[in-house]
């Protein structure tokens, strides 16, 4: 028996139009770090090109969960942003250390960097993730793909800050070196991410349990249901971010020989499973106790 909760939709227009915004930023960062000679500004353009990518996975995620399942897929297409986070942790990763090696080349001998303009990039930069923060604020508290990528923004903004602070300190003193500084600063902000997305997409793929569940107090929860009398067979997985899934064999006392009576132990398992434990998708497999004890028998 199984049942099936609604997807949410997300605020799909505001993800369009800041990830529209970050991608300009990052056409624009890209040209100006090129052109200033400025690696700070071009990691900083790494970093919102990773951040963009997050928030295309948060609008695809919010746009497939509407697409309907098929004979061949019956989930539909939702593991898909799984395989887009892999692709773009290891992206990161291997950017990442690519700007480490570039900054460590440039502290013995820094360059020359063009601070007026590197300047300018960085305060563009800035201007549009506030604007952006303000744009998913509101969502941020309804939706969980909208706080993500709200956390996205936030982190783009204090790469924008830490670009500003070494253009400045260029542009007054004349310190080169801290360009090289400030992209390794900004490399620090980028391999979180990057290791995180590459542990969630790891978990995902071994189906592991989601992180944060407990499965001893979800067992505890379902025995406690009123007609429950042992469950076994538990297991819980994640079939994409925030889409946890669980099966179980539900052991029912002899009362329950109707239909009717089925469906009301079902309704309460489905009410509290999705009250505490926010599972969206559920299948239980209803056993007398004497079946427990003949497959116990066949397995011993």
């Amino acid at each position: 028996m199984g049942h099936d909760h609604a997807h949410p939709t997300g605020h799909r227009g505001k993800l369009a139009t800041v990830l529209a915004m970050s991608l300009l930023v990052f056409v624009l960062q890209l040209v100006v770090g090129l052109i200033a000679g400025s690696l700070a500004l071009l990691s900083d353009a790494v970093h919102v090109l990773s951040d963009s990518a997050g928030l295309l996975m948060a609008l695809v995620a919010s746009t497939i969960a509407q697409a309907p399942s098929s004979d061949r897929r019956t989930f539909g297409l939702h593991r898909s942003e799984v395989l887009a986070a892999g692709a773009n942790g290891l992206m990161l990763l291997g950017m990442c250390i690519g700007i480490v090696i570039s900054a460590v080349g440039r502290l013995a001998d820094p360059p020359r960097i063009d601070a007026p303009l590197v300047l300018g990039a960085g305060l563009v930069g800035l201007l549009v993730n506030i604007i952006g923060l303000f744009l998913l604020r509101s969502g941020a508290e309804e939706n969980i793909n909208v706080k993500g990528a709200y956390m996205e923004v936030l982190g783009d903004a204090l790469g924008s800050v830490a670009v500003l602070v070494s253009a400045s300190a260029i542009l007054i003193g004349g310190w080169n070196i801290l360009d090289p500084i400030a992209s390794l600063v900004i490399a620090a902000l980028i391999l979180p991410r990057a290791l995180a997305l590459l542990r969630e997409v790891v978990d995902v793929l071994l189906q592991a349990s989601p992180r944060g569940m407990d499965i001893d107090e979800l067992r505890q929860h379902i025995t406690g249901v009123d007609g429950v009398m042992d469950v076994h067979d538990l297991h819980v997985w994640t079939l994409t971010s925030q889409l946890p899934v669980m099966s179980a064999h539900v052991v029912v006392g002899p009362e329950v020989v109707t239909m009717s009576h089925a469906h009301e132990i079902l309704d309460r398992l489905d009410e509290c499973l999705s009250n505490h434990f926010d599972i969206r998708h559920s299948t239980f497999q209803f056993e007398p106790a004497e079946h427990e004890e003949s497959e116990a028998k066949t397995h011993g």
